[in-house]
């Protein structure tokens, strides 16, 4: 996925050879051939590209990099920027921050999962600009919305959540007589959100059907935090930057999957009063009661809007940059001394 995005960016790209090689058993014995052939690779991307910074965001697929320039003699080491974008950071994370020049974090709650000598910044989530220009009269005028209804928007992420999309197809029509429905899909359950739907027309009035905008992905993701009253979906690490920068209340459904680091964000927003949180096993009994609590309660509602207003850091994007700049300079003093 990565490579399709910053090629489409038109920047240069290039492979390295990476694997898992954490809680796997002796399924790690191929990954770690692969780390040892991406630190050879790494090291020749480093010599030939000559980079000023490093810059890291987690995942294994950073871990042959960052240990292939850790192994480079003291004077030819890249000083490097590892940004945490969840809050507690994963093992390939932790193995990064060894050997970083700075850390960046979302929230200053990260701290603690870092040795204290260790230089940490707060810088925020970076939020990317086309996600910001969007008022709500603009993004509802953008689906067709209904600007006196209240509107709830379902995501489950780009693959989609069978999780949060079986429950919510089970309450729908309850729903819809009440408020409009942005769900983004994912692709995966689109065919059966499509059958879902015609089963539908044969049953809810035309009118409450009409509140409902299925889509298997979404683009324009701007135009739906802006026009949405309120978000039920998961609780990955970019809910920490896009739903306080669109002041969105949520109801947080952490992957069950994922370890605990969405169950770590969620508890986050929850603990600041900006979200509420449901486990998977929870949705089939409270999921309608809980939106439509929320829906009717305007006081509480506009109480967890302000708090996750509060949480917004706008020029999380300028610090990054600013910090890969800074590091980029002291590379450069470094080369002339």
């Amino acid at each position: 996925m990565e490579a399709d995005l910053v090629q489409r960016a038109g920047i240069p790209y290039t492979e390295i050879p990476a694997g898992q090689v954490a809680g796997m058993g002796l399924r790690t014995l191929p990954n770690l051939g692969r780390v040892i052939q991406g630190m050879l690779e790494s090291r020749r991307i480093l010599n030939r590209f000559k980079p000023d910074v490093l810059l890291f965001t987690g995942g294994f697929v950073a871990v042959p990099m960052a240990l292939a320039n850790a192994a480079l003699p003291g004077g030819r080491k890249t000083p490097s920027l590892v940004y945490v974008p969840d809050i507690e950071p994963g093992m390939a994370l932790k193995l990064l921050a060894r050997y970083a020049s700075v850390i960046a974090l979302t929230t200053p709650d990260s701290r603690a999962f870092f040795p204290p000598a260790k230089r940490a910044v707060v810088t925020g989530y970076p939020i990317r600009p086309e996600l910001t220009g969007w008022t709500r009269a603009k993004a509802q005028q953008h689906f067709g919305l209904d600007a006196q209804r209240f509107t709830l928007l379902v995501t489950g992420g780009s693959k989609g959540s069978r999780t949060i999309n079986e429950p919510l197809l089970a309450v729908l029509p309850q729903l819809l007589a009440e408020m409009q429905v942005i769900h983004i899909t994912g692709s995966l359950d689109w065919p059966e959100i499509e059958a879902a739907r015609a089963r539908m027309l044969e049953s809810l009035p035309i009118e409450h059907l009409r509140r409902y905008y299925p889509m298997p992905y979404l683009h324009e993701m701007g135009a739906a935090l802006a026009a949405a009253d309120l978000a039920v979906s998961r609780a990955g690490a970019s809910t920490l930057g896009e739903y306080p920068q669109a002041g969105l209340p949520a109801v947080l459904v952490p992957y069950q999957h994922a370890w605990r680091y969405q169950k770590v964000n969620a508890d986050f927003l929850v603990k600041q009063g900006a979200a509420l949180l449901l486990e998977h096993d929870q949705l089939a009994g409270q999921l309608l009661t809980t939106i439509i609590s929320l829906s009717q309660d305007t006081q509480r509602l506009q109480r967890m809007r302000q708090a996750m207003q509060s949480l917004a850091r706008p020029q999380a994007t300028q610090e990054l940059a600013d910090l890969v700049r800074e590091l980029a300079g002291n590379a450069g003093s470094r080369e002339k001394r």
